[in-house]
């Protein structure tokens, strides 16, 4: 069976986009993702940065924190469902309260609402999910990382979120891709921002 990894930043539209499409095609295919963690505030440690993106860099490291929380304290099966919870907030919920996201986020999983108290214990953890990423596909990009047997891209990036057909041959076009060992990368410039409403959810 196909073995498919995804790392999100739970503030990342572009990741968010990824997940649901991959999420649909998961269901489609019958395989299991093994959903894990990057932080784009680790990521981008050190660099200078336009400031409204800076502003961000808390919100990307708190919430990366719950998740691995989240993950250390209650098990790897709440991490898809959490991550679904608050990104369902943030992104097409348009919710900008993030003390209000991270409480209403782990009542709805039925996780300890202690959690949504801030913590570094975990920051080893977080990072090492993170480094796993980077180990795969370079220090030059950021999140979504979508493994596939074991060879790792940064994205897909689409927006909408493909369905159906078009979502199982995007998928099927990215096992053809990690099947050759000299592919490494493909790109066109974007022409639109994240179209959060549309496509798979």
């Amino acid at each position: 069976m196909t073995q498919v990894r995804m790392w999100f930043d739970p503030t990342c539209p572009w990741a968010w986009m990824t997940s649901r499409w991959l999420g649909e095609v998961a269901g489609t295919r019958g395989f299991d993702v093994d959903w894990r963690v990057m932080s784009l505030a680790i990521l981008n440690e050190g660099r200078d940065l336009p400031e409204e993106y800076a502003r961000r860099m808390p919100r990307s490291l708190r919430l990366t924190r719950l998740v691995i929380a989240a993950r250390e304290t209650a098990g790897e099966q709440v991490v898809k469902p959490l991550y679904d919870a608050l990104g369902s907030r943030i992104h097409p919920g348009e919710q900008r309260d993030f003390d209000a996201i991270v409480v209403e986020a782990l009542a709805e999983v039925g996780l300890d609402p202690a959690l949504a108290e801030e913590t570094d214990a975990y920051d080893a953890q977080l990072r090492a999910s993170h480094q796993e990423a980077i180990d795969l596909v370079g220090d030059d990009v950021g999140t979504p990382v979508v493994s596939v047997d074991g060879v790792a891209f940064f994205g897909p990036v689409v927006s909408p979120a493909p369905t159906g057909d078009e979502a199982l041959r995007l998928f099927d076009g990215i096992v053809a891709a990690a099947s050759v060992p000299g592919f490494f990368e493909l790109k066109r410039s974007r022409t639109v921002g994240p179209l959060l409403h549309e496509g798979a959810r």
